[in-house]
């Protein structure tokens, strides 16, 4: 609202409440030879006083416009903050839902990650995506649960060229990674990060002696430790850098879900370049002998053509000379017969009428006259 227009409106109700104070007292006193002056004085202030009154009028107008649309601002303003308000409150009941539905995953996964058995089937479970995802075939490119010679069972078993086999083992300690996740205190989280480090040092040991790689055996140099989360993979790599060189000085590779797609991309090219290495002799083989089967083919095929010449040439001679010689025959006993066929010669007898030439001269001799 402008203060600026409601000043001086006020100032001047001041001033005409003070104008009618004043003619009021005049009009009380007895009427005296200056009557005139105090009517005069009275009437100008009637006019002034309408003029006032006009211009507060107007001022008054224009401050109730100022208050209708300060009125309608305001409920406008009241219906969005409703509107704002109520979507305020639906955004916040999402997130509490989310809020619970994390409260619920997390408390499903520490479970997950307390328990070995469990630890193992969720390994199992994310290795094997990884597997689907690489183009492995269960029987075909790997097995699962297969016994060894060394009494062991690892959980996935590649099988390679050369009746060469790789183990993977799934099962990796995160219980005390969790606890430092869930920890508050800067010491207690440096404990169990100790602890999970020395867990993953004892886990590559421990793997070293289960008979994963024993080359007399038909297994590589190397086995596999899978690592089912990029994130446990990477705070091992942050919090504990020797633990790779330990882990390879073991002959154990460590690999997160993405590594272990880069190792089966690798391993599936080297089993496909061996067999077509293995077939190529086959092939090889296959060659010669088509060789040596397309010689003999081209031989009897040109046998075949020297034949086919052969016969187009007693064909031609056939349907030549020979059969114009024999055609020449023909040719004159149709002369002949038509000779015999035909009327040769036409005489009158007597009058008008007409005597024929005997069909057969030859045998009536001379023509009668």
């Amino acid at each position: 609202m402008d203060l600026s227009a409601v000043l001086p409106a006020l100032v001047l109700l001041a001033l005409a409440a003070a104008v009618g104070l004043a003619a009021g007292l005049a009009l009380r006193r007895p009427r005296t030879a200056g009557g005139d002056v105090v009517d005069t004085v009275v009437a100008v202030a009637d006019e002034r006083l309408g003029a006032t009154r006009h211009q507060i009028d107007g001022q008054l107008r224009a401050l109730h416009g100022e208050l209708e649309r300060v009125t309608a601002t305001v409920t406008r303003l009241e219906r969005e903050r409703s509107v704002q308000h109520g979507e305020l409150k639906a955004q916040l009941e999402a997130t509490v839902e989310q809020t619970a539905t994390l409260t619920s995953t997390a408390g499903a996964l520490r479970e997950v990650l307390a328990s070995p058995k469990a630890r193992g089937q969720w390994g199992e479970r994310m290795a094997e995506d990884v597997l689907r995802l690489a183009g492995m075939v269960e029987g075909v490119n790997y097995v699962k649960q297969r016994h060894i010679a060394a009494g062991t069972v690892p959980d996935f078993t590649f099988l390679l060229p050369r009746g060469l086999v790789l183990h993977m083992d799934v099962k990796f300690p995160v219980a005390n990674y969790a606890r430092c996740l869930e920890s508050g205190g800067d010491h207690e989280r440096a404990q169990y990060r100790e602890a999970f480090l020395k867990d993953v040092r004892a886990r590559v040991r421990e793997l070293t002696g289960r008979g994963y790689v024993d080359t007399a055996n038909g297994t590589v140099g190397y086995l596999l430790l899978f690592i089912p989360n990029e994130s446990v993979y990477a705070f091992v790599h942050e919090h504990d850098p020797g633990l790779v060189d330990l882990a390879l000085a073991h002959k154990v590779v460590l690999c997160s879900p993405l590594t272990l797609f880069a190792v089966l991309a690798v391993v599936r090219e080297a089993v496909e370049a061996f067999s077509v290495e293995r077939t190529s002799g086959e092939i090889l083989d296959v060659l010669g002998s088509f060789s040596a089967q397309w010689e003999r083919f081209c031989e009897s095929l040109d046998k075949v053509g020297r034949a086919v010449e052969s016969v187009e040439r007693a064909y031609q001679e056939l349907a030549g000379t020979r059969r114009r010689a024999l055609e020449r025959p023909l040719v004159r006993v149709d002369e002949l017969r038509r000779q015999r066929c035909s009327p040769s010669a036409t005489e009158p007898v007597g009058g008008d009428g007409l005597r024929l030439v005997d069909d057969h001269p030859a045998a009536s001799g001379a023509a009668r006259p």
